[in-house]
């Protein structure tokens, strides 16, 4: 597949080396390996540019970020198709749709053929003979030539080498049971004291080499690794053995099992590691009255998730959307309907990436509430945030937990929270966490605004009884909520609370401009208004984007890169630059041809933040805007897609809203005026 007639081989599973037609080839600098690194962990996918860039900068961008990925590049495309031409394209690395692909077949890279062998072992385990079990976990830690992308730099790397490593680990271990269970002690005892030698903290590890130590003869040395582990685990993070390690050590101390005896199967899988009697974490919020739709969004999901959950990497799935379109619902919902696969318990925290209070909850902190939620007392929560999460790592290895975190900030914030093994973890955010999918195979999802018959249904189910057989006032009141589920739950609510009240007194005098999010306002609870949601993803913005935010209130219409940079005065890169950040917030929609626009009520919000720039600067704003052209008229695109462009691995599902004609509008505070192309208009 590599080229006609050349075949590739690519190791990852130690230090980054590749070989064309069984010679090996020089690579180059250590972030050259790193591309070729990330691109063989694809192979037959395309990898954008800024994917790349990512997972060898990560989010320390130089300048020349993109132009180090396109001389990597050309540098691999030397050493692995040396007779190419200058001009000549790609037949191994190819350039496609904004990125890069690597040709070569998966199964010439080691790391996806260690995955495929580990796949095939624990297929057969109960259903061949254990001798042919075995094999295919010999053949897969075969493939293991030192660290994983040892020496390679670069976020991606880092995580990479974790994540294989953990499942080498597991590998070993399931491995060392099933000889265990075949009665080969002593061949064990040399493998499993490195890798406990590499994972000191890992107690399954240290059980199975007690257990092979005792069932090999030698009960001395396997109680002295016993207190070897009880002394490093009260010392390095303030707890004691787990359930299954005490359990051993009182069989070695009674004499039960004999040495050597056959005592069957070995347990495989975790007891709780938390004390007696703490009872199986079940924090999930209660479920929302009312909730409906997304019934296709929510089945793709669990299946999803559920497909994954039995493999060796833990699922993530995150779900953004603009603030009020009921993420949290929604992932609340999908979490009480997968609660049963998880049989563990369910574990919740609320990040407040956006919350009203202003105060985001660091990783260290979080990872304090997940283990208090485990059982760990708090005075024998580790200080170290490195220790928290390893130790949250340990209390949930093997065991089936559901963990939802709640508005996410930012990967960073997730990345500690995210255990390793058969649990699952959905999240929340209110931005695209592009980084969480291209370094860490996380799921995203965009979720929309609901359709008008969805909101209408919402609308009429919540307002008690309001709105039976008031098709028009329905469908106004709709409109004005522009599906956002937060803002048709305070409308009801103010429908029910006035029973007695005409329906055009509530709402006309709110219809337009302030006045609607003077409407869609709780008193004294910011987190159930509009304005305090859209405030809280405002000044979540970098200091750049929020300007050219209070800039984009000025106008009335489709966006281009063009009408953005000159209202913001800049170059048009850099207007590209944040109007991406501004889209990766979800404070405005991208659609069809890079042009952008502001959800309904968005607009209004972000018309009263233009007031907080000075007169004088808005005025020279719209001035420079009157001097572009007029714009070609916009088409509305194909009804029943989705007006956000997705990141590569984000699945976006939602309502559309199609774009309106090409007129140029631009609010002033207390005045709206159409431009022509003429100056001075």
């Amino acid at each position: 597949m590599a080229t006609a007639g050349a075949t590739l081989r690519i190791q990852l599973l130690g230090p980054v080396r590749a070989w064309r037609n069984g010679t090996e080839v020089v690579l180059g600098p250590p972030k050259q390996r790193a591309v070729l690194a990330l691109l063989a962990s694809r192979a037959g996918d395309v990898v954008g540019v800024e994917n790349v860039a990512d997972a060898v900068w990560g989010s320390v961008l130089p300048r020349t970020a993109s132009n180090g990925v396109h001389t990597y590049v050309a540098g691999l495309r030397r050493a692995l198709e040396p007779g190419r031409g200058r001009r000549a394209a790609g037949a191994v690395l190819s350039s496609q749709s904004g990125g890069y692909c690597l040709r070569t077949d998966p199964a010439d890279v080691d790391a996806t053929c260690f995955v495929q062998h580990l796949g095939e072992a624990r297929k057969s385990r109960g259903k061949v003979p254990a001798e042919t079990t075995l094999r295919w976990y010999e053949k897969a830690l075969s493939l293991w030539q030192g660290e994983a992308l040892h020496s390679v730099p670069g976020p991606f790397a880092v995580l990479e080498r974790d994540r294989l490593r953990d499942l080498r680990l597991t590998a070993v271990e399931e491995w060392a049971a099933d000889m265990l269970a075949v009665g080969r002690h002593a061949e064990l005892v040399t493998e499993l004291t490195g890798a406990v030698t590499e994972e000191p903290l890992r107690e399954k590890l240290r059980w199975l080499l007690i257990a092979a130590l005792y069932r090999g003869g030698r009960q001395a040395h396997a109680l002295r690794v016993y207190e070897e582990t009880r002394e490093l685990l009260r010392r390095d993070l303030g707890i004691e053995p787990g359930a299954d390690l005490r359990h051993l050590y009182q069989q070695i101390l009674s004499g039960r099992p004999e040495p050597g005896a056959d005592t069957g199967p070995l347990l495989l899988t975790s007891r709780r590691a938390t004390p007696q009697g703490t009872p199986r974490p079940a924090q999930l919020p209660p479920l929302a009255r009312g909730f409906l739709g997304r019934t296709a969004e929510l089945a793709w999901l669990e299946n999803l998730v559920t497909g994954e959950s039995g493999g060796g990497t833990t699922p993530v799935a995150v779900v953004d959307g603009p603030a009020g379109v009921g993420k949290s619902a929604f992932v609340l919902r999908l979490a009480h309907r997968l609660a049963g696969h998880f049989p563990d318990g369910q574990l919740y925290v609320d990040l407040r990436g956006t919350g009203p209070e202003g105060r985001t909850v660091s990783a260290a902190d979080a990872l304090e509430q997940l283990l208090g939620g485990l059982g760990v007392d708090g005075t024998r929560i580790p200080p170290d945030p490195a220790a928290r999460a390893a130790l949250y790592r340990s209390l949930l290895h093997g065991r089936k937990m559901l963990v939802v975190l709640d508005d996410a900030h930012s990967p960073g914030q997730l990345r500690p929270l995210i255990p390793q093994g058969p649990s699952c973890v959905l999240a929340t955010s209110r931005q695209r966490l592009s980084g969480l999918a291209a370094r860490d195979g996380a799921h995203l999802v965009t979720i929309g605004p609901l359709a008008d018959e969805e909101s209408a249904r919402l609308l009429t189910d919540l307002s008690g009884g309001r709105l039976h057989g008031q098709g028009p006032a329905t469908a106004g009141l709709v409109a004005q909520c522009g599906g956002l589920p937060l803002a048709l739950r305070i409308v009801a609510e103010r429908l029910a609370a006035n029973p007695g009240v005409p329906l055009n007194a509530l709402t006309e005098p709110y219809a337009a401009g302030r006045g609607r999010l003077d409407w869609l306002t709780v008193k004294g609870d910011a987190a159930a208004s509009m304005r305090g949601a859209f405030d809280a993803s405002y000044q979540a913005l970098p200091a750049d984007a929020a300007r050219m935010f209070r800039h984009l209130g000025l106008y009335d219409g489709p966006v281009t890169e063009e009408i953005a940079a000159t209202l913001a005065g800049t170059d048009r890169a850099t207007a590209r630059r944040l109007l991406s950040v501004l889209s990766a917030h979800h404070l405005l929609e991208e659609g069809p041809g890079h042009r952008y626009r502001f959800h309904t009520l968005m607009g209004i919000y972000a018309a009263e933040c233009a007031e907080h720039e000075p007169p004088a600067r808005r005025q020279e704003a719209l001035d420079r805007l009157s001097r572009l052209p007029p714009p070609e008229p916009s088409r509305p695109g194909p009804a029943g897609t989705s007006t956000t462009r997705a990141e590569p691995g984000t699945v976006t599902l939602g309502e559309s809203r199609p774009e309106g004609p090409g007129t140029r509008t631009c609010r002033m505070p207390g005045q709206r005026r159409t431009l022509s192309g003429r100056p001075g208009r």
